[in-house]
């Protein structure tokens, strides 16, 4: 998790020495360790099932590796925004900023009992940089095109050796690590084949190594996954009393049908942690509290929100020229943003505490936010202009918009099922392209069969037009190694695997010329210029997102202070968490 206020480049780094053992800062959390007890269970959710327990095949956010990983050499302070060494004990910089060398910290082992050890992050990042692995990852190992190398130098020493400087060195270096001496084996004898047959739903949760604070005691689709204490994290994280971490036994995730059955658990106590996203839900959760229904506690307008909602169109639709031509045409995208109320969602979606968006940028990193950026904001008159320019200034029987040739201006809408947000925007969509005789089909599908639409590549990929969203994103450079390259898994307009505007090559330029720079009054110049580009191409239509409004249930002990609470940095360390009664 990330701040957004407290930007450091990799000049401002330094080494730091320190024991083999993390401690965990008090002061990330109000409680003091002499406070927490241990034992107990915290108890989460989530909307859709989880697609596989496989951390190379994981595209999506809250995924079970995720759940499991710990941090990786290094995790940013949520006090400072700073870099601090985490499985790293400290680390040097080589003078001309290309290599940073980590020490490893000793000790530390895989849930199986095995040491951690150099071996991992080679073999991880070797797996990850295989593109046959089609992992999410692979974007990030590469500059401009040239690689990123690991080198061991000894086992418990690493070296990164970078083509380019790179304001994103230390995120590349926090990668999770996973275990060698478990895909290894199978990578040296099959391959990627091999690894995209490991680690499916089907694994014997038993067999799921991890380094991080839990490892998987049972999942049921539907239903719920279990994660239980792994024992052997506590040997090396500690809080400043010396006492091992988590403090928690184990973490429950409920899986249930959709957003406001999440709700209705959490008011019922049956789930520790909510964040609602409207008025509505908002005060739901106050009266239950002034009721005497529910014992919890929520901040209201935490911070703008840490992710982006947009709807994006599919540019490879070779099985219907005109759908592809017309999604093709940034006067098409613009006449659709046009046609997005975007303070008509902040109003009925979000209950009027919501942002609106619109570029790749988080509305809570305001130090990155070009405020020049053109805005096709709502303005169903000049949707219809832009149409006309394309031809379409005719409707036919039904009221929709056809060109000469009698060719209906008609798209299919996605998103995922149960998010009844999303579900809202896209209905709002549907209704203002309406007016103006665009006729938009709207569908909620399965979040696993949405995510492998998006994720599909080649010349004719099976959709329309998908709203969804996306979290992760650094604070020292905002913009997608894996989204801005026209090579990326998440370019998700355009995935022929190579550029189809000028523009799209123009962003591409810029983000990697601004990911080597590492003076950040340069670095941002840049991030304005490529905001201004995607303005202008317009590959994705940005639209709005609920503040961050974090609710808990008051059986939780070791929330942050006030100061550290927003979307970047959520409300708590899960590791410092603990139940009070």
């Amino acid at each position: 998790m990330r701040k957004a206020v407290l930007l450091v480049g990799i000049l401002a780094l330094a080494g730091v020495a320190s024991a083999q053992t993390f401690v965990w800062p008090q002061k990330w959390t109000v409680a003091k360790p002499s406070e927490a007890k241990r034992g107990g269970t915290l108890r989460g959710y989530t909307i859709s099932d989880y697609r596989t327990f496989n951390p190379f095949l994981t595209a999506e956010a809250n995924s079970i590796p995720d759940l499991i990983a710990p941090y990786g050499l290094v995790r940013r302070d949520p006090t400072t925004g700073d870099w601090i060494p985490y499985m790293a004990e400290s680390w040097t910089i080589s003078p001309n900023k290309l290599e940073i060398t980590f020490k490893i910290r000793r000790g530390m082992k895989w849930s199986d009992g095995r040491p951690i050890t150099a071996d991992d992050w080679i073999m991880t990042w070797r797996i990850h940089t295989d593109k046959a692995v089609g992992s999410n990852a692979y974007d990030s190992f590469f500059i401009d095109g040239k690689p990123i190398v690991l080198r061991k130098l000894d086992d418990y020493t690493i070296r990164f050796i970078y083509p380019k400087t790179d304001a994103e060195a230390f995120a590349i270096a926090s990668f999770t690590p996973w275990p060698a001496h478990v895909f290894g084996p199978v990578y040296q004898k099959e391959g990627a084949e091999g690894i995209k047959k490991m680690w499916t739903l089907n694994e014997d949760p038993a067999k799921i190594v991890s380094a991080g604070p839990w490892v998987v005691e049972s999942y049921r689709p539907g239903e719920r996954v279990v994660l239980k204490r792994n024992p052997y994290f506590g040997e090396w994280n500690k809080d400043e009393a010396g006492n091992p971490l988590p403090y928690l036994d184990r973490y429950e995730i409920r899986i249930v049908k959709d957003v406001n059955a999440a709700l209705a658990e959490f008011l019922a106590g049956n789930i520790d942690i909510f964040n609602p996203s409207t008025v509505d839900q908002i005060s739901q959760i106050r009266q239950a509290v002034q009721q005497g229904r529910l014992d919890a506690t929520i901040k209201i307008n935490a911070s703008p929100v840490a992710s982006s909602q947009f709807m994006v169109f599919n540019w490879n639709k070779a099985s219907d020229p005109f759908k592809q031509s017309l999604f093709r045409s940034d006067k098409f995208r613009r006449a659709m943003s046009h046609l997005v109320n975007r303070q008509a969602v902040i109003d009925i979606v979000y209950g009027g505490l919501g942002t609106p968006m619109y570029s790749s940028v988080y509305p809570v990193l305001t130090q990155w936010i070009n405020p020049k950026v053109p805005k096709y904001e709502y303005d169903p008159k000049q949707a219809a202009k832009l149409l006309a320019e394309l031809g379409f200034t005719k409707k036919d029987r039904e009221g929709y918009l056809v060109d000469s040739k009698g060719r209906r201006i008609e798209f299919n809408l996605a998103t995922n099922a149960g998010n009844n947000q999303r579900e809202q925007i896209a209905k709002l969509i549907v209704d203002e392209a309406k007016k103006v005789g665009v006729k938009v089909n709207f569908q909620a599908i399965d979040f696993n069969t949405l995510v492998g639409q998006l994720l599909s590549s080649g010349p004719n990929r099976p959709f329309d037009a998908i709203i969804i969203g996306l979290t992760g994103g650094g604070l020292d450079w905002p913009f997608g190694s894996n989204v801005v390259p026209c090579k990326g898994n998440l370019h998700m307009w355009n995935k022929s695997g190579q550029c189809l505007d000028p523009r799209e090559t123009l962003m591409e330029k810029l983000y990697y010329q601004g990911r080597t720079e590492l003076d950040f009054k340069k670095r941002v110049e840049i991030g304005y210029r490529i905001q201004e580009v995607e303005a202008e191409l317009l590959p994705v239509i940005y639209i709005a997102g609920p503040n961050y409004h974090p609710a808990w249930n008051n059986r939780l002990g070791g929330e942050h202070p006030d100061a550290i609470i927003s979307s970047i940095w959520g409300s708590r360390e899960v590791e410092l968490t603990f139940i009070k009664k």
